[in-house]
Formats: C-alpha cells, structure tokens, sequence
C-alpha cells in the first residue's frame, strides 16, 4: 500500500475545505490556534510511518484523553467499571445535563463529559497521583518523553467549564462521585489539556490496533478482550452524537477531541491521526472527518 502517494492525493482533495467550521472558541485558549492548521499521520503495527501536514506541532487533545483514562481504569479494574457508567450511545450532546437526570446519574458512556467524569473519579480512588500516572501512561504508549499537560488550557477550561461543573456535582447528589468534586474536576481539565502531535497520537492508539499489546514489546497494556471492547466502544460513541454517520461514512473505530484531533484504528494493522481544528457543528473536525473517509475509500480498509 503506497500511504504516501495517498495521504497526498486525500490533502489534494481537502485543501479547499480546510478552515471550513469553527474552532472551538467556547474554551478560549483554543480559540487562538489557527483553524489553517493541518496534519495526518498513519503509523502500521510494524512502527512504519507515513506523515503529511503538520504533524510535529503540539495541540491539545481534549476529549481523545477520555480513551487513556477509560483503558487506564479497565487495566485496574475490569469489568467493575461498568458498574457506575453505561456502554451505549448518547444521541445528545457531549455535555448534556437532561440525560444524566433521566438515567439518575449514571452516564450513558464514559466518552461524554459526565462519564468521563466518573472515570476520573475512579482514577483520583486508585492511584495517590493521578496526575503522573495519566501522564507516565500516555508517555509509555506513545514513545514520546516530551508528552505534557498545557496548563494554559486547563486553566481555561477550568474558568469557563461551567456545565462540567454542573455535570459533577449532579453526580455527586447521585453518589456517583466519591471524591472531592473540586479534585474530579481538575485532573478531569489536566487530562482533556494534554498535548501530543499527530505522530505521537497515532502511535499512541497501536495498543488498540495491536489487540492491546504496545507493537515490538512485550509489554501488554489490556487483554484482546478488553482491547475489543474499547474498540467497540468508539465505533459506537467515539465522536459524539455524530458516532453514526462517522461509523457509516469512515468505518473505523475512532475518538475525537474539539482541539481538531481524531484517531482511529484498523486492528491488527494501523493507527491514524488526523488534525484539523476547524470544526463541524457537533464538535468533531471537518476537515479531519472528510480526510479519513477518504482514506477508507482510497485503501480500501476498514472495519467492515
């Protein structure tokens, strides 16, 4: 397969719409990077790579973290996490209150806000510092010793997150949070603000194409049946309440994040990833979505 020639024929085909949408100004640390900015990176489970774009600049990652933090508490607890947390799509909104009321306080899944929230409150229970352990994790995965919070936008989520705010008190009237709200919420920030560039994004997800197993190692971060799992999981709520038409349109599992990144995996063969901060109007990049159904079309790969 010749990535190469096609990840220049797929930038061919974008450029005229990239910068179409909006960034997501709602957070206004973001609302400063340039919504020109492009870059995709497609990394095989055998560690080669072929890039385009800017694939070297830092962004901030957002909601991609919530897969980190979901595998993180999987690895510790299995099974157990599903106790406090669904596994079906939302069909809402990300930061939707109403539907967290209508399920007395259990989240739909642990890739909108309020069941990332609880996540991170499982996290904060298991590890005395949440904060390095999230960290080291994504460090391991990614091969990546430069890896770090942007404390400039976690500060500024921090200032304007106020419906996450809402979403974990109402948890915790539920008991659905059993740590200080205020500690949810800042290592929840810490985490959404981690910033990676394409290259180490999609290497970071190999685990997850390589059946849970970092490639070339021997270090094994979940088992082929967790693996499978939260690979099922972002087919089905990896990109908000738009997971359906991602799933029709591109057919690979994936998670994106409103910082203009997605990720997305073929198991057994690759991880990709693609930036884009423009986005669409239900919070995933345009430009990004169109790139990677146009990479299904051209190689012919997917899940399906």
């Amino acid at each position: 397969m010749n990535f190469k020639s096609i990840l220049e024929e797929i930038h061919k085909e974008i450029k005229p719409i990239i910068g179409e949408g909006k960034v997501a100004d709602y957070i206004p640390a973001l609302a400063k990077v340039s919504d020109t900015k492009f870059g995709i990176s497609v990394n095989t489970v055998d560690d080669d790579i072929y890039v385009l774009g800017d694939v070297s600049e830092k962004f901030s990652i957002q909601s991609i973290s919530k897969v980190y933090s979901l595998t993180l508490a999987i690895s510790k607890l299995g099974e157990r996490v599903w106790e406090r947390v669904g596994r079906e799509p939302s069909g809402n909104a990300f930061n939707s209150l109403v539907q967290l009321e209508y399920e007395n306080g259990i989240p739909r899944n642990p890739f909108i806000n309020a069941g990332a929230l609880v996540i991170t409150d499982i996290l904060i229970s298991l590890f005395d510092d949440p904060y390095k352990e999230i960290l080291d994790f994504v460090k391991l995965i990614s091969g990546s010793d430069t890896i770090s919070y942007d404390l400039e936008v976690a500060q500024s989520e921090r200032e304007n997150g106020y419906r996450n705010v809402a979403l974990v008190n109402f948890l915790k009237s539920h008991g659905n949070i059993k740590n200080d709200v205020e500690k949810v919420l800042d290592v929840y920030f810490h985490h959404c603000s981690i910033t990676m560039t394409c290259k180490e994004l999609s290497k970071s997800f190999l685990y997850l194409s390589n059946h849970g197993l970092i490639p070339n190692s021997e270090k094994r971060i979940l088992s082929k049946s967790q693996a499978k799992r939260i690979n099922a999981l972002m087919l089905s709520c990896g990109t908000y309440d738009e997971a359906g038409d991602f799933a029709y349109l591109v057919g690979m599992p994936g998670k994106s994040g409103v910082g203009g990144g997605i990720v997305a995996i073929i198991p057994g063969e690759l991880g990709i990833a693609v930036w884009s901060p423009a986005l669409n109007k239900k919070g995933n990049s345009l430009a990004g979505t169109k790139a990677l159904e146009l990479f299904t079309s051209k190689t012919g790969m997917s899940i399906f």
